[in-house]
């Protein structure tokens, strides 16, 4: 298990993009999986940011995990910012248009669509959000 703890901004976006790519990486992880990783970073580690601790700036915690059987990867985002359970709202409606939509929600979707699982819990002061790949 690796784990990096670091500023919880968007300017840290990359960072923590290539953290967990370089696990990916000795893993041989497939590039679709890897992207499929990247985008659910992008937009979770962006809602730590924009959401969490606003105005103010918290730390948030990284952690990548390898499962063996079937080989998957588990990354763990934590923060002790504002409690927010991001699957607890209802998935869009996809086959309204764009402008029949209500905002928000379409990336945590996208999310839960490309990760094979993903799980949130709030426990001890903190929001704790877990995403699964499996790369076989």
């Amino acid at each position: 298990m690796k784990e990096l703890n670091i500023a919880a901004t968007v300017e840290n976006i990359a960072t923590v993009t290539d953290f967990v790519n370089e696990q990916l990486e000795a893993l041989d992880c497939p590039m679709k999986a890897q992207m499929q990783i990247d985008i659910a970073i992008d937009e979770l580690f962006g809602n730590i940011a924009h959401y969490a601790y606003n105005p103010e700036i918290g730390q948030a915690t990284v952690r990548i995990e390898v499962v063996e059987d079937p080989l998957s990867v588990v990354i763990t985002f934590i923060d002790n910012g504002v409690p927010y359970d991001p699957l607890a709202k209802a998935d869009p409606d996809t086959t309204l248009s764009a402008e029949e939509r209500d905002i928000g929600g379409l990336g945590i979707y996208m999310v839960k669509k490309s990760m094979d699982d993903i799980a949130y819990e709030y426990k001890d002061g903190h929001n704790i959000l877990k995403i699964k790949k499996n790369l076989n």
